[in-house]
């Protein structure tokens, strides 16, 4: 007897839960792909997708997965031999700098570790050293979505201007847009990257990057750019086809009309205040848990903490136990460990990552929450037994 039998909950950080309306307006015969109703819906997604990065700039749409809108960046504005910098806070802002050394570009990396933000500090003085200016860009992810770290690229803006540093800065969003607040322009992001399948509740298949006119200056210069990824054609449009270089992802775009409607009408700042008050209950939980048993945030600064996604140590060989006893008995998946995420023994199997981003509510994340709760009583690991009840009055003060 199991008691997982009933509807799955995919409680992964991405790809996130996809809402019915989203399934439903994908759910159709293949459209004219030359005139009508498609074309026509799909002009109409470009300032509604600016609204979400709350940017003026511009947004070229790719066919691709947020390693694809990686290189697409990286083609667009970048030459063999340039030098950026690149601030590791777990697994992405790392493997976005391993696609840029493959092209032929110079990467200086900071790594910051696994339980860390950007040192902003630290990030000031390399540019400092860097009196010619060789650096042309510094890259960073705001939420890194193995450490569930949240960096302050509001605070990376000020080191450049205060410097008096040209670089341009890069951020990567896939893991936090319309989940973690986000001002590209007023935080003077030049540059960022986000895939469809997390906080845009879309299957994962669509890959974006917005850009400013300082970006697209050095895509002037840049020596990288190949046919495909070249952002222009895909921004200044003379013709349908030339949005994705190719024939449109169709049923994608139709289920992207309908989350970005769903983001409309529920307010982008309500959307922000949904999900940090979501993460504040699973935080209070693990704190509670933490009190009497191995249980800890992997970041534990909470002002440091993503809104979209909670990395959890639960102890030596408690996170594959816990992943394994909810996927039978509870009927939930949770993300496995990324990216050398370790625990003190050195083992991954004692983290696990909570998704709550995306198309997520009260009675999912408590769910989840008493899930795990009943989990580490049947595994007789040791933790606080109120977790809940501090997640649930988190739930009710809001």
């Amino acid at each position: 007897m199991s008691l997982a039998n009933g509807r799955h909950y995919l409680a992964i950080p991405g790809p996130s839960v996809m809402p019915d309306r989203v399934l439903q307006a994908m759910h159709r015969p293949a459209p004219n792909i030359y005139t009508g109703e498609l074309v026509d819906m799909v002009h109409g997604l470009v300032p509604d997708l600016k609204a979400v990065a709350r940017t003026g700039h511009h947004v070229a749409m790719y066919i691709a997965n947020g390693h694809g809108a990686w290189e697409a960046a990286l083609t667009n504005t970048l030459s063999r031999g340039d030098k950026i910098l690149v601030l590791g806070t777990g697994r992405f802002c790392l493997g976005w700098g391993e696609f840029a050394a493959a092209m032929g570009v110079d990467c200086q990396v900071i790594d910051f570790g696994q339980q860390s933000d950007v040192d902003l500090a630290r990030v000031a003085e390399v540019l400092k050293a860097d009196a010619d200016h060789d650096i042309k860009a510094v890259m960073a992810v705001q939420v890194d979505t193995s450490t569930s770290v949240k960096n302050d690229i509001r605070g990376l803006r000020d080191v450049l201007d205060t410097v008096g540093h040209p670089a341009l800065l890069f951020s990567d969003n896939i893991a936090c847009l319309a989940c973690d607040e986000f001002h590209m322009d007023d935080w003077g992001v030049d540059l960022m990257v986000t895939g469809s399948q997390k906080g845009l509740m879309t299957p994962p298949g669509m890959g974006f990057v917005f850009f400013n006119d300082k970006a697209d200056r050095a895509r002037a210069e840049a020596n990288l750019v190949t046919p495909y990824w070249d952002w222009r054609p895909r921004v200044e449009v003379t013709e349908f086809y030339r949005y994705f270089n190719g024939t449109a992802p169709t049923h994608h775009l139709y289920g992207l009309r309908t989350a970005l409607d769903m983001i409309a009408e529920e307010g982008l700042e309500n959307v922000w205040a949904r999900h940090r008050t979501l993460a504040k209950a699973v935080w209070a939980a693990i704190d509670v848990w933490g009190q009497a048993g191995p249980v800890r945030a992997n970041i534990v600064e909470e002002d440091k903490r993503s809104c979209a996604v909670t990395t959890v140590n639960f102890g030596p060989g408690n996170g594959q136990r816990l992943r394994d006893w909810m996927t039978a008995e509870a009927g939930v998946t949770l993300g496995i460990p990324l990216g050398g995420v370790e625990g003190p023994g050195g083992d991954p199997a004692d983290f696990l990552r909570i998704g709550h981003m995306g198309h997520v509510n009260t009675h999912m994340v408590l769910g989840v929450l008493g899930s795990l709760q009943a989990g580490m009583a049947a595994l007789q690991i040791p933790h606080g037994p109120t977790g809940l009840e501090a997640a649930m009055k988190v739930i009710a003060e809001a």
